[in-house]
């Protein structure tokens, strides 16, 4: 074991991302670039649309549309995050990232990641509201609630985030500085410490499991009751108009929880699984949300289409 003064003295100042580690991949992933950039591409001016066409169209100005608006900043900032480096690291091999530049970026992944899963449970609710009790949408569903959710998404998030760089940026890096992955994970991350890193993989557990999982469980219970509703409505057209109202936050959300998921388990299962793939995986969870969330929304939503047609017009 080293002592305290061998490991300072023998502390590292950057890192390196390899992105793929296997080699056959290596030789050709720059061709990955194209494909990433143009997610990149559609991700930055799907969601800056969204952004202004509710900004600016007056019959916008509702909690619905407020809180996808919330989530397209958060989609913004997670992929402007991440992948610009990414591509320089394919493109130009630019593959060395400073210490302070690393732990922001995983504080961010974990901040934005986890104030987007909060979003989509207070949309849930918005819509469990819209569907269950109409006639009270109104009252509940005001300004000042929006508000008041939008304060509670970002404190909670911002605060339970802090530690997991914060532990990161706590352990001894001696040697080893090679990063087995295209972003600074705090698992990838924390791999290279020389010291012991049982803390900050317990907190990351907690966080993973608490922040996300209680979102999804009372998701979850707000789908069920929609659902349940549904089903006992019986006036004619009733159930299409509800489905209508719910289905692309329910696509969203599944897409979402279910791309999260299958990361969750493939990193897991590393020893039985291609190392490639969790990496991929990780890559595309940070970009295919920001690109389907808007497009799915401007898609599907009549008065959001109508608004950015205006919008384009003006």
């Amino acid at each position: 074991m080293l002592s305290a003064n061998t490991t300072s003295s023998y502390q590292i100042s950057h890192f390196v991302l390899i992105c793929f580690p296997t080699q056959s991949i290596q030789s050709w992933q720059h061709w990955l670039s194209v494909p990433l950039a143009l997610l990149f591409f559609v991700a930055i001016v799907a969601n800056i649309t969204i952004i202004l066409a509710i900004g600016k169209e007056q019959h916008l100005h509702e909690p619905m549309y407020f809180f996808l608006c919330f989530l397209a900043f958060s989609d913004l900032v997670l992929c402007t995050t991440i992948t610009p480096k990414i591509l320089g690291i394919l493109c130009f091999n630019l593959k060395a990232i400073d210490l302070p530049s690393c732990f922001l970026q995983m504080y961010i992944m974990n901040c934005f990641i986890a104030m987007e899963s909060c979003t989509f449970l207070f949309m849930a609710y918005d819509r469990y509201i819209a569907i269950c009790i109409p006639l009270r949408y109104n009252s509940i569903i005001t300004n000042s609630f929006v508000a008041k959710a939008l304060v509670f998404i970002l404190s909670r998030n911002t605060l339970l985030a802090l530690p997991v760089p914060v532990l990161a940026s706590r352990l001894h890096y001696c040697s080893a500085k090679v990063i087995d992955n295209c972003i600074c994970s705090n698992v990838s991350v924390s791999a290279l410490a020389c010291s012991d890193r049982t803390l900050n993989k317990v907190y990351q557990m907690v966080i993973a499991f608490t922040v996300l999982g209680i979102d999804l469980f009372f998701i979850g219970v707000s789908y069920y009751l929609i659902l349940r509703s549904m089903w006992n409505l019986q006036a004619e057209g009733a159930v299409p108009k509800a489905f209508s109202t719910c289905s692309s936050h329910f696509i969203l959300i599944t897409f979402f929880y279910s791309v999260l998921l299958v990361l969750i388990f493939t990193n897991k299962m590393e020893k039985e699984i291609a190392p490639d793939i969790p990496i991929l995986l990780n890559v595309l969870h940070f970009l295919l949300p920001p690109v389907l969330n808007p497009i799915v929304y401007g898609v599907r939503t009549k008065e959001i289409k109508q608004g950015i047609v205006r919008m384009v017009m003006k």
